[in-house]
């Protein structure tokens, strides 16, 4: 005779089994869930814990050597301080730096350094780093209309100045000048180009002749340069606001054959000071670029551990000359 089970029994059964695989399987979901969110905040916490500080480098453009230069002072700083920096490179477009400034709020950096490739166009962008917590220092260039915490560097009008002061002297207070101006917009040019011509206008026989902007180019500062001596060749000094436009006039001259034509810049880098040292330059204003990278990673540590900071930390300049 064949064992048999009722109908009614089976279903019973298998309602039972059901409700406790369906219990077995709840249970499971509520122990990995928790086990996985409590092991991501762990490391999502580890670099706090491990005292980690990232800061992040908005530079205007790395295709001068002004700014690799600054980068490299505040790389060096920071491998010596135990920070992590994060470089980002504008390219010379402010759209492009505001991009790359919200990657880095958005990475959740500690402050920002900002070099401006225009002072008023990254005013919204700083705004919103400092509404999130994120400390601000600009470096170079200062930023128009928004907070930062402090502004590292050179006097750029006390440099303008300089380099007025010492062009006058060196034409024997009279004679025509070009200016070549740096990108419109940028506090370096600004405050540069108030400097020098402030300190020209309080000479009596030499003028500026005509200043147009290379935008701090070399090959910008060639070809402006070779436009302005087209139309007049009557120069006897050139003031460019940078390093790269001097030399970029200088090939300008020399090609067109002008001689005894004294050319100031602006930055002392490698090859301006080589342009001295040959006699192709007459001068040129000193700043220390890798002093203010330094400066920057220096007043971000003190920012992170707290510690008051200065608005303005100057950066001392020379005059490099023959």
């Amino acid at each position: 005779m064949q064992n048999s089970v009722s109908p009614r029994f089976s279903k019973v059964f298998a309602a039972l089994c059901a409700s406790a695989l369906i219990a077995g399987l709840a249970a499971c979901s509520k122990e990995g869930p928790a086990q996985s969110a409590d092991a991501g905040a762990s490391a999502a916490s580890a670099p706090a814990a491990n005292g980690a500080i990232t800061v992040g480098l908005s530079i205007s453009t790395l295709n001068n050597p002004f700014f690799v230069s600054l980068r490299k002072g505040a790389e060096d700083e920071a491998a010596k301080d135990g920070v992590t920096l994060i470089t980002v490179d504008a390219q010379n477009d402010p759209a492009k730096q505001q991009a790359s400034v919200e990657d880095l709020i958005e990475k959740k950096v500690s402050v920002i350094l900002i070099n401006p490739t225009d002072s008023s166009a990254v005013a919204n962008v700083v705004k919103e780093a400092t509404s999130k917590g994120i400390k601000v220092v600009s470096l170079d260039r200062s930023v128009n209309g928004a907070d930062v915490s402090s502004h590292i560097a050179s006097d750029n009008k006390a440099g303008g100045k300089m380099a007025a002061d010492f062009l006058a002297d060196k034409l024997g207070g009279k004679g025509n000048i070009v200016e070549l101006q740096g990108i419109p917009g940028s506090s370096a040019a600004n405050e540069r180009g108030a400097g020098f011509d402030d300190g020209i206008a309080a000479k009596g026989g030499v003028k500026i002749a005509t200043k147009q902007p290379a935008d701090f180019d070399r090959a910008k500062g060639l070809s402006v340069m070779e436009n302005i001596i087209q139309s007049n060749k009557d120069i006897q000094g050139v003031f460019a606001q940078n390093d790269e436009m001097a030399l970029g006039a200088v090939k300008a001259l020399q090609a067109a054959g002008l001689k005894n034509v004294s050319v100031v810049g602006f930055d002392a880098t490698a090859d301006a000071m080589t342009a001295v040292k040959d006699g192709q330059m007459a001068a040129t204003v000193q700043q220390q670029p890798e002093l203010i990278g330094q400066y920057g990673v220096q007043t971000a540590k003190k920012l992170i551990d707290g510690q008051a900071v200065d608005k303005f930390i100057p950066v001392p300049l020379n005059l490099y000359k023959q």
